[in-house]
């Protein structure tokens, strides 16, 4: 599941922890309200997987947060 898809399915404090710490790894909590709307899957292309610091989300899906946060409208996916 791509994040267009699951943005509007977590809850606002899960969206507004992404926005305020948007590029940061993420902490257990977000990770699990995104994995329990995607049913347990991600779209490889806006999961980075696991960095040094802890488990991340892509550049694409850091710029896709930017935008929503922004007011802009992101790039497909």
């Amino acid at each position: 599941m791509n994040i267009s898809e699951w943005w509007p399915l977590v809850d606002a404090e899960t969206r507004g922890w992404l926005i305020e710490h948007n590029g940061e790894p993420l902490p257990p909590q977000v990770i699990a309200h995104i994995m329990a709307v995607t049913g347990g899957t991600t779209d490889s292309e806006w999961w980075a997987g696991k960095s040094a610091d802890g488990p991340q989300l892509s550049d694409e899906a850091v710029d896709w947060i930017e935008a929503v946060a922004n007011d802009e409208e992101p790039a497909a996916g």
